[in-house]
């Protein structure tokens, strides 16, 4: 049974720094890609930062040069490491596990972590 839970959401002003953690449970997390999406309240859900096998990543053009996404697959664990936030980036952000090579559809998704930025 696939488990995924994230963490690491918060409040932050404008300006400021989270990190997000996601360990999943269920599979053989180093074999799998790995994605971030988010949602914001009334907005569909889109996706932010994607992590194929190999380690190629991809990101959305909103948060490029800002987020990084990163794994350890020892600790079974994926990272969004989230600089320079913005209010438009507040929604609730959801780890995936999901179609190859980059997990742009998602078939699994963790409960959310909150992301409140505060201008």
């Amino acid at each position: 049974q696939v488990q995924l839970v994230e963490s690491g959401g918060g409040s932050v002003q404008a300006g400021g720094s989270l990190r997000l953690s996601c360990v999943g449970s269920g599979y053989t997390f180093s074999s799998v890609c790995m994605a971030w999406f988010r949602q914001a309240p009334g907005k569909s859900r889109e996706g932010v930062a994607y992590m194929r096998r190999d380690g190629t990543t991809i990101y959305a053009d909103s948060v490029k040069g800002r987020f990084t996404i990163s794994r350890d697959n020892a600790k079974n664990t994926l990272y969004l490491q989230m600089n320079s936030l913005k209010p438009e980036d507040t929604a609730m952000y959801y780890c995936a596990k999901g179609s190859l090579p980059y997990c742009s559809t998602p078939y699994n998704l963790g409960q959310g972590t909150q992301v409140t930025v505060s201008s």
